[in-house]
């Protein structure tokens, strides 16, 4: 037995009498991707509706400051279940960047995570959707078993896209199987640059933006079982039937869509029925989806107590789809400076929305600065357990901010992540320091170029800043930034010359971070 599981019996068993009281809440913490600040009605969206979305926010409380620990996916995920900063990763190595298709697991299966804290309490757990987390060890040939992966991380199941929807393989995975496959047909990778035939996969039209090619061979019939137009259908349809059949016992659930992410493939009813273009469509789609486990929850008659979670793994990305719908008038990010893989507020500034019936006020909303990283000491304190220094990491208990109204701000600090080391980001109070010029994100600024990002994206959206001019960085700008985000949320003016005490004392703490 682990020394995980042997900490999980103990706690398991002190918590007991707790749980015999009264009965344990539901949770179901839905993470969609790349889902910008501006997406949705409740957050300032009139391009497109999110009228299920809406409802959590209307019935609960919607924030104003959270943030993912990333603003790229795979660290942002990593931040999310672990509760550490994933800066801080593989002792300090760090996790930036997606993982790519041969990734190992990137997580210690004797790491506690989200998903352990409440099988700690008896919980029956899973992950729908994508995982993006990498499988195996050493190098991932994708032979079954799959593993370790979710179920070493304490999920009881999975079921999802292994990786993302715009990589492949373009399979389902159940567990530890692919779902289709056979002995007599494995799945092959072929490597980057294939000399031989890939499996075929569904077809798409290039307004669906960037997809990478198949580099798989075999896995026919498993490849037949993914659609790209019915992945969202297929989560929405597995995740209702697994918070369905819990058979009364208390459940996370962690619900990963694809949408937003490219490439856009929403479901044919959804096409068409936004303003702005297929992006849009997609986050109708999403927003089915959360309607659909809303409506779940009511049939199974536990809707009353259970704490729903919706966020995104960071912010919106200007790719085809994403510039479309830019030039149609939708924000995607709002008024935010910036976008996805970027250290910029438009990069990991996030919808964040907690509905629980009784417990979360109505209609609120909340400045707290938040952080993804906190769920985990929160979710523990809400199952009524005390994590020790090294299982919390950087996480935060933040209950009170769900549930309640704290004068004072429960965190007042903390780093984000963009895809560049270099651009390493500490926010505290009300300064957010960068140290360096531009966001350190995707650098595009061609119609041809798959993702656009830094001063490329502020010039097509029209988010001003101080340190951009015609489309690009100033020749002149400061070496680093600095910004009040009290009075200057949208990053407008570089104050990096104004305030040189700040920016020393910034800089300093950004360096005894990185130290630790």
């Amino acid at each position: 037995m682990s020394l995980k599981n042997m900490i999980g019996l103990v706690l398991l068993g002190a918590v007991s009498g707790l749980a015999a009281a009264q009965p344990l809440p539901n949770i179901v913490l839905i993470l969609a991707d790349d889902l910008g600040y501006g997406d949705l009605g409740c957050y300032g969206a009139t391009k497109l509706q999110t009228p299920n979305i809406d409802r959590l926010a209307a019935e609960g409380r919607r924030f104003t400051d959270a943030h993912s620990a990333s603003a790229v996916c795979t660290p942002s995920r990593y931040g999310l279940l672990t509760g550490e900063y994933p800066y801080k990763a593989h002792s300090g190595k760090g996790v930036w960047g997606p993982a790519p298709v041969e990734s190992p697991l990137i997580i210690d299966p004797e790491t506690l995570t989200i998903a352990d804290v409440f099988k700690n309490k008896g919980y029956d757990t899973a992950v729908i959707g994508k995982w993006h987390l990498g499988f195996g060890t050493g190098k991932n040939d994708w032979q079954e078993p799959l593993r370790p992966g979710p179920q070493e991380l304490g999920f009881d199941y999975y079921f999802g896209v292994p990786i993302v929807n715009s990589a492949p393989p373009y399979v389902y995975v159940e567990n530890d199987r692919i779902v289709g496959g056979v002995a007599s047909d494995p799945l092959v990778y072929l490597g980057n640059k294939p000399k031989e035939p890939a499996t075929p996969i569904t077809p798409i039209p290039a307004a669906a933006a960037q997809r990478t090619a198949n580099r798989f061979k075999g896995a026919v019939e498993a490849h037949k079982c993914y659609n790209d137009y019915a992945v969202g259908t297929t989560l929405a349809e597995k995740a209702t039937e697994w918070i369905e059949t819990r058979d009364n016992k208390p459940f996370f659930l962690y619900l990963a869509t694809t949408a937003v992410h490219h490439p856009f493939t929403p479901a044919k009813r959804f096409l068409g029925s936004s303003e702005c273009g297929l992006y849009g469509d997609f986050v109708h789609e999403l927003d089915w989806i959360v309607g659909e486990v809303m409506q779940s929850l009511e049939a199974a008659g536990v809707a009353d107590n259970t704490l729903v979670i919706f966020t995104s793994d960071n912010g919106g990305m200007f790719n085809l789809g994403g510039r479309t719908a830019a030039e149609m008038g939708h924000a995607i990010n709002g008024e935010l400076l910036g976008s996805k893989f970027g250290i910029w507020e438009g990069g990991h500034r996030i919808p964040f929305i907690v509905w629980w019936p009784g417990k979360v006020e109505a209609g609120s909303v909340s400045g707290q600065l938040l952080n993804n990283v906190d769920l985990k000491a929160t979710l523990a304190a809400l199952t009524g357990q005390q994590l020790s220094d090294a299982d919390r990491n950087d996480s935060i208990n933040m209950l009170p901010a769900l549930t309640g109204n704290p004068e004072m701000p429960l965190r007042t600090e903390m780093i984000v992540s963009p895809k560049k080391a270099s651009h390493l980001g500490l926010r505290k109070g009300k300064w957010m320091y960068i140290p360096a010029k531009s966001d350190g994100g995707f650098t595009g600024s061609k119609p041809n170029q798959h993702a656009w990002g830094g001063a490329a994206v502020a010039a097509l959206v029209h988010t001003p800043n101080s340190d951009i001019e015609n489309g690009k960085i100033k020749k002149d700008a400061p070496p680093a930034q600095l910004y009040d985000l009290e009075i200057d949320p949208n990053q407008t003016i570089n104050l990096y010359a104004e305030y040189p005490e700040v920016v020393q004392q910034m800089d300093r703490e950004l360096k005894r971070y990185r130290q630790k």
